[in-house]
């Protein structure tokens, strides 16, 4: 049989982007040599080292490489170094926003699940995590990210209760089909899995949220009535989170809840290090790991590679539909942690100092257990 060809466009970013995409990179290798697929990884700028390589975030000569590749595999961006109080300066985070715009990717998906080996690093009673395997759906394109938004001076607020007249305003606006798009995506993602979804809104203060509850309900009515349901307001939801999280499925929301509920949801498994995440649109697709740059152990070589590793795996599910190649790199990291293997991030006082690896190590085991 004729060896199958993928080109991934990668982009390692900031910080500890590079070491962790070096691993990802590792793993999807040795998937190929066992697939007798041939993954063709291309590096690109993105974020902080676009701007100190060519000024922008997000350089024309990235994006036109990503819409040309079968799938994007993405690092980190950010970190201090850019940080600005000036409006106009670019921001790495812009290259992210820019790149999901670019490929049309609105949707994104963030699977929270609790691995037996890891349970004791959560900061929650083990009965209360016991169980939790969610997937939050976050829209991507709208939203207050997006919307239209201005700081000036206001004259009329000058002197005002002893203020210095700034103002400024960011919109939160949503079109009905995007609505529809996002909350078909979660509700086909349900069907796969337990069949209930809970749409996160703010019905009971924003107009945005009484039409995305009103669409949402809609598209499960014509849809998919036999999918469970139910609306929770966000701020509840982020209670609900740490009270009962074993009882979500599949929640979807809109951009900056979504944003702010899938980091405290990560939180609930002790370390961020152990989440990748897809974003998804109707072309290419963009996978990462849902923690940061981490710019203060960039370069140690102490970083966690896993959840680099499990968004490689994501890859394969969703943009090349090797749902079993993808269960060969879940099931080596859970073995990989059952065995007791950490770095230094998800490491307790029980973990051997002999079990306790680095960066490239780690992707060494994962490797070895494939």
């Amino acid at each position: 049989m004729a060896k199958a060809t993928y080109h991934v466009c990668t982009l390692p970013g900031d910080g500890i982007g590079p070491e962790i995409m070096a691993e990802g990179k590792k793993v999807l290798a040795a998937v190929g040599e066992k697939a007798n697929v041939d993954f063709v990884c291309e590096d690109h700028l993105i974020g902080g080292a676009a701007i100190d390589a060519c000024g922008s975030p997000l350089p024309d000569e990235t994006l036109n490489a990503a819409k040309a590749s079968d799938a994007v595999l993405l690092a980190s961006v950010g970190g201090p170094k850019w940080d600005s109080t000036d409006p106009n300066a670019p921001r790495p985070e812009q290259g992210l926003l820019g790149i999901r715009k670019g490929l049309g990717l609105y949707t994104n998906l963030r699977p929270v699940k609790i691995y037996d080996a890891l349970a004791g690093a959560s900061t929650l009673r083990p009965e209360v995590i016991k169980g939790v395997d969610l997937v939050i759906v976050r829209e991507l394109t709208g939203g207050l990210y997006f919307g239209r938004r201005e700081r000036f001076y206001d004259e009329e607020g000058a002197g005002a209760n002893g203020g210095r007249g700034q103002r400024a305003y960011d919109t939160m606006e949503y079109r009905e089909y995007e609505v529809e798009r996002i909350a078909r995506k979660a509700f086909e993602a349900a069907r796969k899995r337990r069949n209930k979804v809970t749409s996160v809104d703010k019905r009971n203060v924003l107009e945005t949220s009484r039409m995305w509850r009103e669409v949402v309900h809609r598209v499960h009515d014509e849809e998919f009535p036999e999918v469970e349901l139910e609306d929770l307001l966000v701020d509840n939801t982020a209670m609900q989170l740490i009270n009962r999280p074993a009882d979500f499925d599949v929640i979807v929301t809109e951009n900056m809840f979504g944003d702010i509920l899938s980091d405290e949801a990560a939180q609930i498994t002790g370390s961020l290090g152990m989440l990748a995440s897809a974003s998804l649109g109707d072309g290419v697709s963009l996978f990462e790991p849902s923690a940061g740059s981490a710019p203060d152990i960039a370069g140690k070589g102490i970083a966690n590679p896993l959840a680099q590793i499990l968004s490689a795996g994501m890859m394969l599910t969703y943009a090349f539909d090797m749902t079993e190649e993808a269960g060969w790199v879940e099931s080596a990291v859970e073995r990989v942690l059952d065995d007791g293997w950490r770095t230094r991030d998800i490491a307790d006082d029980a973990t051997p100092t002999d079990h306790v690896l680095g960066t490239a190590a780690m992707g060494d085991k994962v490797v070895e257990y494939l």
